[in-house]
């Protein structure tokens, strides 16, 4: 046996050069929705100005469950609920401080 022929033994047999199908899997891409949990822990610990960060907790920890499961558009909405009560609470909290340092300031 030649040993072109016994190379290709070994390596199993000649290429065919045919064309080749192929297959596409296309994958649905990971949600990317933010859900905001950190920014709501901190509003719930620090800035809770009328229970405002606590919902936005809840809400935060909802829209984590929705992406869980993979519903991106419940996930988008609880989110977004999140957003504007973390924005009302962060307004009102820093609001309310301004307030009391003038109070204080022309007070005494």
């Amino acid at each position: 046996m030649p040993k072109e022929q016994q190379e290709v033994v070994v390596l199993g047999g000649p290429h065919i050069s045919t064309s080749a199908t192929t297959t596409t899997i296309n994958m649905p891409a990971e949600i990317s929705t933010p859900d905001h949990v950190v920014w709501s822990l901190f509003s719930t610990l620090f800035m809770n100005f009328c229970c405002l960060g606590f919902i936005a907790y809840a809400y935060s920890v909802k829209s984590r469950d929705r992406k869980m499961v993979g519903d991106a558009t419940g996930a988008q909405t609880y989110a977004s609920t999140a957003r504007c009560l973390n924005i009302s609470s962060l307004v009102l909290s820093v609001l309310t401080v301004i307030v009391f340092i003038v109070v204080y300031a022309t007070w005494k």
